[in-house]
């Protein structure tokens, strides 16, 4: 049994991995600002599960100003999951991302140092390989977008603060994972609601961008899979996806036959920043971790869109 910190704990993946270390017995703290890109209720709602533990504590904090380093101590693993997401905003709010994403990271880092925190994983993203993101972890990391160069700067940052402390530390780039909690932000997630709302959906582009997309459940496999095997994971960077390459157009014709609902697609134009096509290498945690993400892209469509309709109905 470990005693775990979670920070984004309230959030889409955080939620999820909170639950699972719980089901597995260790203790954890949970840590998140509630800020209001993602709304508040909904975070509250993922909480609610998580509140009932007694092996679950809470804290709204913001990592970018409050002290760090009481929530720590004795932490023998530090998930971070927090960050400010999304591709769009990024050109707009780049304040926000820069302090979320960079400087939230690096006094994170350093409380972790002083607390001598056992083992640092860091969540990031594949938006940090750019608009092609369809080789392994050796790549060239290119992104194009604010909320990418965020992302890959607190990546540098982990190797830093290792490379000065020795800091135990892994970094997981996630691929567009998506499924129940899915952030209302995100495509699938908007494609549901005005699939069952009968309103129009607006297909960025000519609706053949690619993704491999990762179910939530699988995700979380992968980064207890680095936590639970240090001397393999420490040090490493590991590619976190799913095994379907779907683009958008096929996902819609999913959804539309699993709802029975038919979508009035529009067209405009793509998004600045967006990646084209992203298909996970997962050989290098496949090998090393034994992660096999088990979820095809039909039955985790299908299980966000039940979610999704019985939240309709609270």
């Amino acid at each position: 049994m470990a005693h775990v910190v979670v920070t984004g704990a309230a959030g889409f993946v955080g939620s999820h991995l909170c639950e699972q270390l719980l089901a597995a017995g260790h203790t954890v703290v949970g840590i998140d600002a509630l800020i209001p890109y993602y709304p508040r209720p909904l975070k509250e709602r993922n909480l609610a599960g998580l509140l009932r533990s007694p092996s679950f504590r809470f804290y709204e904090v913001d990592l970018r100003d409050a002290p760090l380093e009481p929530l720590l101590e004795k932490a023998d693993q530090l998930f971070h999951t927090a960050a400010m997401a999304g591709l769009l905003k990024s050109w707009q709010q780049f304040e926000d991302y820069m302090t979320c994403n960079v400087l939230a990271t690096q006094r994170l880092l350093a409380a972790a140092v002083a607390a001598r925190v056992g083992h640092f994983l860091h969540c990031s993203t594949s938006s940090v390989y750019g608009r092609f993101a369809t080789g392994d972890e050796t790549a060239p990391l290119a992104p194009v977008s604010p909320y990418g160069i965020t992302k890959l700067a607190a990546e540098q940052l982990c190797h830093a603060y290792a490379a000065k402390d020795g800091l135990r530390f892994t970094i997981l780039r996630l691929f567009s994972v998506y499924g129940p909690r899915q952030r209302p932000d995100m495509g699938y997630n908007i494609f549901i609601r005005q699939l069952l709302a009968g309103e129009r959906i607006t297909v960025d582009g000519d609706g053949t961008d690619s993704r491999s997309n990762t179910y939530v459940a699988d995700c979380v496999q992968g980064l207890l899979l680095a936590a639970s095997q240090p001397e393999r994971s420490a040090g490493q960077t590991f590619n976190i996806g799913g095994g379907d390459e779907v683009n958008v157009l096929q996902v819609l014709a999913v959804l539309a036959e699993l709802s029975g609902c038919t979508p009035d697609l529009s067209f405009g134009p793509s998004r600045p920043g967006d990646q084209r096509r992203t298909v996970a290498d997962v050989s290098k945690a496949r090998t090393l971790l034994g992660y096999n993400p088990q979820t095809r892209i039909r039955d985790g469509l299908a299980a966000q869109l039940a979610w999704q309709q019985a939240a309709q109905t609270r």
